[in-house]
């Protein structure tokens, strides 16, 4: 396939320049979201012009036009003409990920991308120099503490649990039935953020208890702005490096044991094998790589961000079996859901 894709750039750099404009794609995609440009045209009674929706959102009329022209010819946006002028509207991907008021929205992942993703991976060439995180290049923050730079503010704190509320309302349903989980009756989720995750799993597994550990702050901010009506999930205040972990059935790793030093891991997973129920285990849940090295490139990319942003990576299957096998658990299983995240699952 890249021998023959590489035969045919050689005419012309189609490929090539489409990954060179990459970046553009993405940003009027962010730029678009930051502006209001999905809401507005999801509520519409009618398709609009670039005057209407200019003057909706208080942008320039010129500005606005190309913006939503190029919306229109990645099709996130459908255009008519009426009587020589352009009227915009949705599509239905847009409505239903794009826009903020959607229960499928990506707004939160999208503004995190754009806000603080975004500035991170104009570092590239220095982390890849440097091999370790542009916390403080970018951000003026130190690039030991990790979590300090992620969570410097409580804005940042709640674009980084938006985030990550994004991820799970997407992908969670797909992770939390990868095995059937039904036996563990008790399961904590280390580092569950806004209990997205545990969501998903107290859905699955209504007869199961499921808790939220996550460091103090991150806990009373979830409660104060995540919080369902319908909530049958905990939350439990604790420093899942430095304190005991409560005793359970299942713990779940999610999008945890990528963000540290293979040392780092070992110590929780340990901690975890320590603390866990005869017969209980360990679901982690990450972007898995290919043992040949040739993919999956979303694995790929976020296993860069990870350079950029902490001290981890992501790696393949057999990595990760070898922490959980280091740290005394048995029966490793892996299922690759075939979308951005899998899960491996380790028993004790």
């Amino acid at each position: 396939m890249a021998e023959h894709l590489s035969q045919s750039e050689l005419d012309y750099p189609f490929k090539l320049l489409e990954y060179f404009n990459g970046f553009r794609v993405s940003k009027v995609i962010f730029s678009a979201c930051e502006l209001g440009v999905f809401d507005l045209l999801l509520h519409s009674q009618k398709p609009l012009s670039a005057e209407e929706v200019s003057h909706e959102l208080r942008t320039s009329k010129d500005g606005m036009k190309r913006l939503l022209d190029v919306l229109v010819g990645i099709e996130i946006l459908e255009v008519e003409l009426t009587e020589g002028t352009a009227h915009y509207s949705s599509t239905d991907v847009a409505n239903l990920y794009l826009a903020k008021s959607s229960p499928k929205s990506l707004h939160d992942m999208i503004i995190y991308q754009s806000q603080t993703i975004y500035p991170l991976w104009n570092n590239m060439v220095d982390a890849v120099r440097e091999g370790k995180n542009q916390n403080e290049k970018t951000f003026g923050l130190s690039s030991e503490d990790i979590f300090s730079a992620i969570y410097r503010s409580e804005e940042e704190m709640l674009k980084f649990m938006g985030l990550m509320n994004s991820t799970w309302i997407i992908d969670g349903h797909d992770i939390v039935t990868a095995f059937d989980l039904s036996c563990f009756k008790s399961i904590v989720d280390v580092g569950g953020c806004s209990g997205a995750l545990a969501r998903e799993l107290a859905k699955a597994y209504p007869a199961s208890t499921v808790t939220v550990l996550d460091l103090p702050k991150v806990v009373q901010t979830a409660q104060k702005h995540f919080i369902q009506s319908d909530d049958t999930i905990r939350f439990q205040e604790g420093d899942f490096f430095k304190e005991d972990l409560p005793a359970a059935d299942l713990y779940v790793l999610a999008r945890i044991i990528h963000d540290w030093k293979e040392e780092k891991c070992l110590t929780l997973l340990k901690k975890i094998n320590a603390a866990c129920h005869p017969g209980g285990g360990v679901l982690l849940v990450e972007a898995l790589l290919f043992e040949n090295h040739r993919g999956p490139i979303m694995a790929q990319i976020f296993s860069l961000n990870m350079l950029v942003q902490t001290e981890g990576m992501e790696h393949p299957p057999s990595q990760y079996t070898h922490m959980l096998t280091a740290a005394g658990f048995t029966d490793v299983q892996v299922c690759r859901t075939g979308k951005s995240y899998d899960a491996i699952l380790a028993l004790k």
